[in-house]
């Protein structure tokens, strides 16, 4: 397996200066030559069969700042792009920024200072190109949990696609977001290993998996109950990674100071279950696989899984969000068509997974649930659904930059990456282990 260092030889490296911006928490800034050796140092970055991987140690700052340096190009490019793709001006992202910055733990707004300082850009910069994931409605995502009588050996599998539009542009140098894809291997001084495959400049790609066995990933749920005085959905999954040693802890987290309509499926591999998260700006619903919302008609539940895609459930939170609840009939049908809204796409994707993963209940591993995935979710089992996706061009519908399948309790993950012109389930297959990389890059 071939590796090559990210980083530029030793003596650049101690020519580097830290520019003299502000950290905005409580971490002071280092400025010396000798400080910034030491922090970099403490991280890594390689590439390994065409993917890179990139090891973040220390403090929050630290990460933060090894990020930055590591990938200063793909992270500069990748908020470039962010800014350019974005109908809200920087102005209005940074307004909205600003009313939830007060909300936000020192330590990540210590990270973001950190990822500013070590890519030598703007921290509004940052936090702007960050809002754009939080308000821009431009996300899909499914997510899986399963285990019990659902496996083959009883273990729990968690399953996730991240899903953006696949035209999101750097404007001076043509690259493409997605290509600037990562594998986030952190190790937080005060907080757990976790292991999320993700693009540059971003934590996470809305979820992981932990050293605790805890396991997320988080999918857009529009809804018109929203605020913006909260903890961005974005930094929430990384404070679950972070910090969540059950799923009593990573529940918590996700429903207080809560902002915009989201989705969560929440994994605990030690506890072997797997709980639906719904929010909105004031509302919350927490179930599993038996709550009997899960059988509100068109939908239904299996034993041992749980799943989600861009629509709530819960018949309280969906009236903020549409107003036909089920999504599958003739009427969402015609507005799709008619393209005033898309719920009836989305509905045909919860359905061609479900359908699939439903026919293989009992046999469920991490190998055929990462092929099934890919399958289904280029409409490989449903022809209407994989007309439907072509015809999605220029959204983020099914468009997966990235796909993994997990067993978060060995750490086993196997990924696949989008390519230029590729959506992750047509590209090969990739796999890791948490534990195994910790002891590579320590």
């Amino acid at each position: 397996m071939g590796q090559k260092q990210c980083a530029l030889l030793l003596v650049i490296i101690m020519l580097v200066s830290l520019p003299a911006t502000s950290i905005q928490g409580k971490e002071k800034s280092l400025y010396n030559t000798e400080d910034i050796r030491k922090i970099i140092n403490k991280g890594m970055c390689t590439i390994e069969e065409n993917i890179t991987i990139l090891y973040v140690n220390g403090t929050h700052y630290e990460m933060g700042y090894q990020h930055g340096f590591y990938l200063k190009e793909q992270v500069q490019e990748n908020l470039r792009a962010f800014l350019d793709y974005s109908w809200y001006s920087y102005e209005d992202l940074l307004e909205i920024w600003n009313q939830m910055r007060p909300y936000v733990p020192d330590e990540y707004l210590n990270e973001m200072q950190g990822l500013a300082d070590g890519a030598e850009v703007k921290i509004t910069d940052v936090a702007a190109a960050y809002m754009v994931i939080v308000v821009g409605d431009i996300g899909g995502c499914f997510g899986v949990s399963t285990w019990g009588s659902a496996t083959s050996d009883g273990e729990l599998l968690h399953i996730r696609s991240f899903d953006q539009p696949m035209d999101i542009q750097d404007p001076v140098t043509g690259t493409f977001v997605h290509e600037n894809a990562v594998l986030v291997l952190r190790n937080p001084t005060d907080g757990f290993p976790s292991l999320a495959p993700s693009v540059a400049g971003s934590m996470h790609g809305g979820g992981g998996i932990n050293s605790q066995a805890i396991a997320l990933g988080q999918q857009v749920c529009w809804s018109n109950d929203y605020t913006f005085k909260g903890i961005p959905a974005l930094l929430r999954v990384q404070m679950v990674l972070d910090h969540a040693s059950t799923l009593d802890d990573a529940v918590q987290i996700l429903t207080e100071n809560k902002t915009l309509g989201w989705n969560f499926i929440v994994s605990d591999g030690k506890q072997k279950q797997g709980v639906v998260v719904e929010v909105t700006g004031n509302l919350a619903y927490v179930g599993t696989y038996d709550d009997p919302t899960e059988s509100n008609k068109p939908f239904w539940s299996m034993q041992d899984m749980v799943r989600r895609t861009n629509f709530f459930i819960d018949p309280a939170i969906s009236e903020t969000q549409r107003e036909t609840y089920n999504p599958s009939g003739i009427i969402p049908f015609i507005k799709l068509v008619q393209r005033r809204d898309i719920f009836f796409a989305i509905w045909r994707s919860y359905k061609a997974v479900s359908e699939e993963f439903q026919a293989h209940h009992g046999t469920l591993s991490l190998e055929n649930t990462m092929t099934m995935f890919q399958n289904t979710y280029s409409g490989g089992t449903d022809p209407l659904l994989k007309y439907i996706i072509t015809k999605a061009e220029g959204t983020s519908f099914n468009r997966a930059w990235n796909m993994w399948t997990s067993t978060p309790f060995n750490g086993d993950m196997l990924v696949s990456y989008a390519e230029k012109e590729k959506s992750a389930f047509a590209t090969d297959i990739h796999g890791y282990n948490l534990y195994s990389l910790l002891e590579q890059f320590q």
